[in-house]
């Protein structure tokens, strides 16, 4: 599916003071940005923002940084705070390939929520939990990688365990279906309320390396 471009959305974006601007140049200092040293949990892919805005509101002693590579898509999440203050929110409008050159060893908590599946083999480094990221991520976790994903893509599902595993993760929560399971504390996304109510199943998993 074609991403519809909305008009202005650049320069909206560009203004807002929830986005940081030129982020590789604000490496390292995130401590300065957020004004404090609390956690800092990471979101790639953050959508129209409900589970990051969310997230952020609900828990204001940790910091939540979003990463969203169309500007198109992150207006929407800005559209959410825009009459609100969140200081403890902020968003980054870059592609999630350069993640390892925004922080330095800065994130405690990784989310992965509903990331393209990219199907194809040949598609497969484009995929956030192909070998070539989850390196990436090595270099951005401040201590134990910790990293959060849901999906309602099995082969994906299976996939990103298997790639996990195989970088020597320790699975520490897993569901089968997450909304039978009725997981605490589950921030559904836009995407995860949409295709959950019509019955998918939605796969999640928390995974640690010590």
């Amino acid at each position: 599916m074609r991403l519809r471009k909305v008009k202005g959305a650049e320069e909206i974006v560009q203004n807002s003071d929830y986005v940081i601007k030129e982020p590789i140049m604000n490496k390292g200092r995130y401590k300065e940005l957020f004004g404090n040293n609390n956690p800092i949990h990471l979101e790639i892919g953050v959508g129209k923002g409900k589970f990051i805005v969310e997230k952020a509101l609900n828990c204001p002693d940790i910091n939540f940084v979003g990463i969203e590579k169309y500007d198109s898509v992150l207006i929407r999440a800005l559209e959410k705070v825009k009459d609100v203050k969140i200081p403890n929110l902020l968003f980054i409008n870059d592609d999630a390939s350069n993640v390892d050159a925004f922080f330095d060893r800065e994130i405690d908590t990784l989310y992965l929520n509903f990331s393209d599946p990219w199907p194809k083999n040949r598609h497969e480094k484009r995929r956030l939990t192909s070998e070539k990221f989850l390196n990436k991520y090595e270099l951005i976790f401040k201590k134990k990688p910790h990293i959060i994903m849901k999906t309602d893509n099995r082969k994906f599902f299976e996939y990103s365990l298997k790639s996990l595993v195989d970088k020597e993760y320790k699975i520490e929560k897993i569901s089968l279906d997450l909304h039978e399971d009725n997981y605490p504390d589950n921030i559904m996304t836009e995407y995860e309320e949409k295709f959950g109510s019509k019955g998918s199943v939605i796969y999640m998993v928390e995974v640690i390396k010590e």
